[in-house]
């Protein structure tokens, strides 16, 4: 019998320290017939993937950043629709039980925390190949998402009625209440956000009776518990976790679990066989109120203008910002010049933001103001570098001197604004 060969364990060690400067090639060494090239174990023992992968993409959406270049029209990168076309299609007819999943689609797109929380529910209904449960997913009011299947859901309940418009937490909690009654989901999942969804998932909780987890972000096999799993939540203002039996209400974070990349969903459509009751409700809408932008905490902020020492007419970029309805963050070096306050400073050594689109004008991209922006969903950044980091990291780059560029961009606005006043 020949004998298993043994790897050197400082190897090992190093292939899971991501900090070690010899990280990568030792990574590319043992990349052969070994996990560890896509796969690192975190400090409280967790396996991960790799960021380091070439064109990782990581729970946020984001694609990391390769400064080898790598990424840049490389051949291991493959196209998006290469991608989605080689997803597995999977549809489950008869499912054994139902993980129903609420999102706040904001925007009317799915965000990146509805596709964490998505990737969750597809655990607790893929972890039994025996019984296979489907993901139900209950959408209110109009949207924009055209993959939900993507997204890994089997089923999909659409309610469409001015009656959930605008902030109606008491006709929501009715619809909820019929899918309850109708078809008695094993777990209800919300996202634990200040947008609606952890208001929502209390009032549901409180609804069925029963005592959410809050704050989850993990989840683990426990035959011990009553569910059959085990979940980890943030608890003392995010200071502790506390550890407890999932119960059938969870309110989940940011990154709770990796969305769907590999598998694609039927997303059947569902209807509630009875309408919904008449509802007398004790909360009238009285529409938003506007905020000036400028007044808008960075950490709160959903869009962020954020200008870099590629800035040179900063009477321009105030005006941009203005027009735009943003609220502006800058970079540590515009901070360190004069041309920004500190409390607008964006990145590891500033504030970390988590804006819904963040544009980074001049800014080339520093590893703390990377850091810092981690958890944008989109990020565009206009600069006349094609080759810095920011523009690697971008969604969306738009290479050209960044005066021209704004002042075409709120010409573009203000016409279009313009139009619609006249044709009102």
């Amino acid at each position: 019998m020949s004998e298993i060969p043994r790897r050197d364990p400082r190897k090992e060690w190093i292939a899971r320290n991501r900090l070690h400067p010899d990280h990568l090639s030792v990574l590319a060494e043992l990349g052969e017939g070994t996990s560890v090239a896509t796969e690192w174990m975190g400090p409280n023992g967790v396996i991960r993937r790799n960021p380091h992968a070439v064109g990782f993409i990581g729970p946020n959406g984001i694609k990391r950043i390769d400064r080898s270049g790598a990424q840049q029209g490389g051949p291991a990168v493959t196209g998006t629709a290469e991608t989605k076309d080689s997803r597995r299609q999977v549809t489950i007819d008869d499912p054994a039980f139902l993980v129903t999943v609420v999102p706040e689609l904001p925007g009317g797109r799915l965000s990146g925390h509805d596709k964490d929380l998505l990737g969750l529910a597809r655990r607790l209904a893929d972890a039994d190949p025996e019984r296979p449960g489907a993901v139900l997913a209950v959408v209110f009011g109009e949207h924009k998402e055209e993959a939900f299947g993507e997204a890994g859901i089997d089923r999909l309940l659409h309610l469409d009625d001015a009656l959930f418009d605008g902030y109606a937490p008491e006709a929501r909690l009715a619809a909820l209440a019929a899918v309850e009654a109708e078809y008695a989901p094993s777990h209800w999942l919300l996202p634990d956000s200040k947008l609606g969804g952890a208001d929502l998932g209390r009032r549901l909780a409180a609804r069925l009776q029963e005592r959410p987890a809050a704050g989850v972000w993990q989840i683990e096999p426990d035959a011990a518990a009553p569910l059959g799993w085990r979940c980890t939540g943030r608890g003392a203002a995010g200071t502790t976790d506390i550890q407890r039996a999932l119960p059938r209400v969870a309110l989940a974070l940011p990154e709770c679990a990796e969305p769907v990349s590999e598998t694609r969903h039927a997303a059947q459509s569902l209807a509630l066989p009875q309408p919904l009751p008449a509802l007398l409700a004790r909360i009238e809408d009285r529409g938003q109120v506007a905020v000036d932008p400028a007044g808008v905490a960075l950490a709160e902020a959903e869009f962020i203008l954020s200008a870099g020492n590629g800035v040179k007419e900063w009477e321009g970029f105030h005006h941009a910002a203005k027009v735009l309805g943003a609220t502006e963050g800058a970079s540590r070096v515009a901070v360190d010049d004069g041309f920004m306050p500190r409390d607008r400073q964006v990145g590891a050594t500033g504030t970390w933001v988590t804006a819904r689109v963040y544009v980074a004008v001049g800014i080339s991209g520093a590893i703390q103001h990377l850091q810092g922006i981690q958890s944008c969903e989109k990020v565009v950044a206009i600069n006349l570098d094609p080759g810095c980091d920011m523009i690697k990291r971008a969604d969306l780059a738009v290479i050209g001197d960044s005066a021209g560029i704004l002042a075409a961009l709120v010409e573009m606005v203000e016409r279009l604004r313009e139009e619609k006043r006249d044709a009102a």
